[in-house]
């Protein structure tokens, strides 16, 4: 009887503090499916306290819904591939800073601060200082076409094509932001995209991880997080992330110095083609005040490989033998190019991209949230 008594004041004691938990996280996701799995997955990877709160069992994952095979949607194809659904559940449960709370019911969510407290229906509290939720409408399109017609795919957080998507289209940072909520970042309830998720937890992290207001996301820092994870966040079609040169060209893209050609909806970036000084004369010129004058005293059309690093060391401050004989060295072998270094030859789109990242980087350089130079 004294037994019982106890087992059952054990059992209240329990009960009791559980009820009264409150649970402290960096980012909270709301519900499964494709873009929620993946908000959280890259939240956690980006090295934030990340919690995903499921309604039931399940991921909800729709992997038919793929296009683009890069970042977590390659990781996680892979994954299916070879261990089925189980081995998906396995990874995510294991990947570290994430949890994952499933079959909990979640009753009311209000602002704290800067952040969120979300009442759960076991009586437990989370307070996450940014919160990631599914829409309950339908959200318009957020997606835009990739072309040149402005700037804004320098802007880009992520990319959609491949043979599933009507057409090439980027996801521009600004757009994600466009709750009324600061620290809240909205998943349309259409959206079943993979790399749309992958973005929404990088920019969530950041939020997170430095104090700061979603309103205040680095767009570099969360671009570079973001291809340092193998997300593409320009679209082309003939460069995928087992590419050699793969991150360079997403930078270049980036930048617009190399511009891909657009066909039926289709992005490519030739990474073979040579590239002429008319072609980026005056993106560089646009990043680089001083590049007009070596432009001047440069008047053929033609960029050997020498001219190329006559121009990056001219810009960039950089002495000119010393770097020259440093891309000797690695010409065949980080970059993994397969003809031999010419300084006479002609530089194809995919030696200037590699070139630029190394010793020009025109990708640091600021932007506004139109994608205009700013100096």
């Amino acid at each position: 009887m004294k037994k019982g008594l106890l087992t059952c004041l054990f059992l209240f004691c329990l009960l009791h503090i559980a009820w009264g938990q409150t649970i402290k996280t960096g980012v909270l996701v709301l519900g499964g499916g494709n873009s929620a799995v993946a908000a959280s997955l890259q939240s956690a990877i980006s090295g934030v306290k990340t919690h995903l709160l499921l309604p039931g069992n399940d991921l909800g994952l729709s992997m038919e819904k793929a296009s683009s095979g890069t970042g977590l949607e390659a990781t996680l194809t892979a994954l299916l591939d070879s261990l089925g659904e189980p081995g998906i559940r396995k990874w995510v449960d294991s990947t570290k800073n994430l949890s994952v709370v499933r079959s909990v019911s979640w009753q009311k969510l209000k602002r704290s601060g800067q952040g969120w407290v979300m009442e759960l229906g076991d009586g437990r509290k989370v307070r996450a200082e940014v919160l990631v939720r599914p829409d309950t409408v339908k959200a318009p399109a957020i997606w835009q076409p990739f072309d040149y017609q402005n700037n804004n795919y320098r802007t880009s957080i992520g990319a959609n094509y491949g043979a599933d998507a009507p057409e090439a289209s980027i996801l521009s940072l600004h757009a994600l932001l466009g709750a009324s909520n600061e620290n809240e970042i909205i998943l349309p309830a259409t959206q079943h995209s993979l790399a749309f998720g992958q973005a929404a937890g990088a920019t969530a992290a950041y939020a997170a991880f430095f104090k700061k207001k979603t309103s205040e996301a680095s767009l570099k820092d969360i671009q570079g997080e973001l291809i340092k994870y193998n997300l593409a966040l320009i679209p082309f079609e003939d460069v995928k992330p087992a590419d050699t040169n793969w991150r360079a060209i997403q930078f270049a893209g980036l930048t617009g110095v190399l511009k891909a050609s657009l066909n039926k909806g289709k992005a490519y970036f030739k990474p073979e083609e040579p590239v002429s000084v008319s072609e980026v004369k005056d993106v560089i010129k646009e990043y680089y005040y001083k590049a007009q004058i070596w432009f001047d005293d440069h008047k053929s059309d033609k960029l050997t490989a020498g001219d190329a690093l006559s121009l990056i060391c001219y810009v960039g401050g950089k002495a000119p033998e010393s770097t020259e004989k440093q891309v000797r060295k690695n010409w065949n072998t980080s970059y993994g190019f397969k003809t031999p270094y010419n300084p006479s030859k002609v530089v194809s789109r995919r030696e200037l991209a590699a070139l630029m990242m190394d010793y020009l980087n025109p990708f640091n350089v600021t932007i506004d949230k139109t994608g205009r130079v700013l100096r």
